[in-house]
């Protein structure tokens, strides 16, 4: 069976890697994952809370966000999702979705059956673990952006969050000198922060006048990443990496 991975590039196990060595047929059991990828276009939803899903999507590539959406249709977003997650792993156990997922920018996604999710983690007690283990690790994300939006300000508040992508792209190794693609636009951080999207940028031309990032198009650099981290109030102890040098 041909892997859906680029030959050079699985963010899924570089996500597991972060945690423990696989062995060769772990590593050849999620190469021949069986999904279906398909390529989708930004702003999609993949999936919408009340759904009843049979299967999970794994990001294969691009950005998407996990979101609620009031009575009166104003949107919270309540995580940013990445290559090598998957957001919505909780449906394997619940039946139905109380969050929606959509892209941010144009994805691949994969489609995974949730009969083999199951099958897998029957038969690789680790795989099963370490799929246990990032759920719990998004439960830590929501909890850590709940203290964000209702207890920081301004900067403080963006710059955690901008920290935490840094993070969490180092992880799968999509960071490069402290430089990233990060094709969010003002609207979406401001569904996620709970500011206006004026204020977003606001907040955005400060950072950039105080020397906190540079922006080239979709790119953030982040010129003095110590300083981010302290304005940010940032500890990345909540995403409980292994690798040290992920949030070096």
């Amino acid at each position: 069976m041909s892997s859906p991975f680029h030959p050079d590039y699985n963010p899924l196990i570089r996500k597991l890697e972060s945690v423990f060595i696989l062995t060769d047929d772990e590593r050849q059991v999620l190469e021949t994952l069986p999904m279906q990828v398909a390529v989708l276009k930004d702003r999609q939803d993949i999936v919408r809370e009340g759904d009843r899903p049979s299967r999970s999507c794994l990001i294969l590539s691009g950005f998407a966000c996990v979101y609620k959406m009031t009575a009166h249709g104003k949107r919270q977003i309540v995580s940013f999702a990445i290559a090598g997650d998957i957001p919505d792993l909780q449906s394997l156990h619940l039946e139905v979705l109380d969050t929606s997922i959509s892209t941010i920018s144009p994805c691949r996604v994969g489609f995974i059956q949730h009969e083999v999710l199951r099958d897998i983690c029957a038969r690789y007690p680790r795989i099963s673990a370490a799929f246990w283990r990032e759920a719990l690790i998004d439960a830590a994300i929501f909890r850590e952006w709940v203290m964000n939006v209702g207890q920081r300000e301004g900067v403080s508040r963006m710059a955690h969050v901008l920290c935490e992508l840094l993070v969490r792209l180092r992880a799968v190794d999509l960071v490069e000198d402290h430089s990233c693609d990060l094709p969010i636009t003002q609207v979406e951080f401001a569904d996620a922060l709970g500011f206006s999207p004026v204020h977003v940028n606001r907040v955005l031309q400060q950072m950039r006048a105080e020397g906190l990032i540079v922006t080239e198009g979709t790119r953030l650099i982040i010129p003095d990443w110590d300083k981010l981290k302290e304005v940010g109030e940032f500890d990345p102890t909540y995403l409980h990496l292994v690798r040290e040098d992920a949030a070096a």
